[in-house]
């Protein structure tokens, strides 16, 4: 059971859920109030809802043993397509223009994904540098859509995409289940999952093999963008507003940290879209812990990256193993010399 992925990252966001539990006895408690359920249970889920769903697309990215860091700029330009189609319509609560604003920021986050599979797959650069120029780039988009300023809207629709409620729970969290669960359905119950592990293994083989490695390659970095562009409508509707220069920011890299957490190797392969799930619920509540614990906003970014090493060195079996032979020298010093004269 140990050595089963999800075993450590349980076993961490229970710990941080046990120290706010501590620090604030009533952490856990969750009420309903006005037919919405609120707590700080319910704050997780809402407020990671971004970040989980640019994890899913970024755990099928780097199965394929690669990276995409342009997502928080994907983020961006699509909370800033969405919100100016907005603004410069005459009715913002109209239904129409509202689902217009998300329709042209989902297909502009299409693109997007569809130009980075492009540079990865058929011009062959590396994915770190492909993505890295949509990543730069993609923010000054962004601003260039905006005009260098924070634009507001006051459509109640809108709002409601990741600020609405529906069955008591916030909407937002539905729209992630329902990602979660078509990415899993996907990968699990087709062949799409061994294809893209295959060519996260060896993109050659697979070839050889007849598997499209090219098409998987656009196919994942496409969805990888589109969750992009999705998390960005939550993140801009949740605050009725986008800015071009914030929005999304240092996204990718809690992406692959969540990924990372969750079991998969950023050297491709086999992948756990479970295991990111529960890595992005331990660094949001990583991060609701640094706030409600009050550090300083000054160090809060040392200490939330010496938490995640910490945590990436406890999922480290070599590590572990490391640590207990060392323990086994310092207290059985007799045992090591019979072992080695043996």
């Amino acid at each position: 059971m140990v050595k089963h992925h999800l075993f450590w990252p349980l076993m961490v966001l229970a710990a941080l859920l046990l120290f706010n539990l501590i620090y604030s006895p009533g952490f856990l408690s969750i009420r309903l109030q006005d037919g919405h359920l609120y707590g700080s249970l319910i704050d997780i889920l809402n407020f990671g809802s971004p970040l989980i769903l640019v994890s899913i697309g970024m755990t099928l990215v780097i199965a394929t043993k690669g990276i995409d860091l342009s997502v928080g700029s994907v983020v961006a330009i699509a909370g800033a397509v969405a919100c100016m189609t907005l603004s410069k319509s005459g009715d913002e609560n109209a239904l129409g223009v509202v689902l217009l604003g998300v329709a042209i920021s989902l297909a502009l986050a299409l693109v997007l994904g569809f130009w980075n599979g492009l540079l990865v797959s058929g011009a062959g650069i590396q994915p770190i540098i492909a993505t890295l120029i949509l990543m730069v780039a993609g923010r000054g988009i962004a601003q260039l859509i905006t005009g260098g300023q924070i634009i507001t809207v006051s459509s109640e629709k809108y709002n409601y995409i990741g600020a609405g409620f529906l069955a008591t729970l916030p909407f937002s969290i539905f729209i992630v289940a329902a990602v979660f669960l078509a990415a899993s359905l996907l990968t699990r119950k087709t062949a799409l999952g061994l294809f893209i592990e295959s060519v996260g293994c060896n993109p050659t083989a697979s070839r050889l093999a007849g598997i499209r490695s090219r098409t998987v390659l656009i196919a994942v970095y496409v969805f990888c963008g589109l969750c992009a562009g999705i998390a960005g409508l939550i993140l801009s509707s949740n605050v009725s507003s986008a800015d071009g220069n914030n929005a999304g920011l240092w996204y990718e890299l809690d992406a692959i940290l969540a990924v990372v957490i969750g079991g998969t190797s950023l050297n491709g392969g086999r992948f756990y879209l479970s295991g990111t799930l529960v890595g992005a619920l331990i660094i949001q509540t990583l991060t609701t812990t640094i706030y409600m614990i009050g550090v300083p906003s000054e160090i809060t970014l040392v200490v939330k990256a010496f938490v995640v090493l910490v945590v990436c060195l406890i999922q480290s079996e070599a590590f572990r193993k490391a640590l207990v032979r060392r323990w086994k020298t310092r207290n059985y010093p007799a045992e090591r010399e019979v072992t080695r004269h043996a």
